[in-house]
């Protein structure tokens, strides 16, 4: 099991790759909308903001999000760090119910070329 340690270094890859972006991915990763990641097997869940091609994660509280972000992940953490480290296909995962994503249907579409 992945620790919490492990989850945020992660999203700081997460984070450093949508930076270095290009084109539509780049675009994408432009948008400024809050972000919620819950990792639910440790129960605790990252909070921040999509802003400027980057993730910059501002909260890291026990439990599930506090309140309502416009982008929200849920997932294990191992599934987190596969996905970063391209283990892990995003669409699969989704699809199989290991991956969640909530966000409004516009930022869907926009997401999709991110992920």
């Amino acid at each position: 099991m992945a620790t919490i340690e492990e989850c945020r270094a992660a999203l700081d890859k997460l984070s450093d790759s949508m930076g270095s972006a290009e084109g539509d991915v780049r675009a994408a990763a432009s948008m400024d909308r809050s972000v919620s990641c819950h990792i639910t097997d440790l129960d605790v869940t990252f909070a921040g903001r999509l802003a400027g091609g980057r993730i910059r994660v501002a909260q890291t509280h026990p439990g599930p999000p506090r309140e309502k972000a416009q982008i929200r992940l849920a997932m294990k953490g191992d599934d987190l760090v596969a996905l970063v480290d391209g283990e892990l296909h995003f669409a699969r995962a989704w699809g199989s119910g290991r991956v969640r994503l909530e966000a409004g249907l516009r930022d869907l579409f926009t997401l999709r070329k991110l992920l």
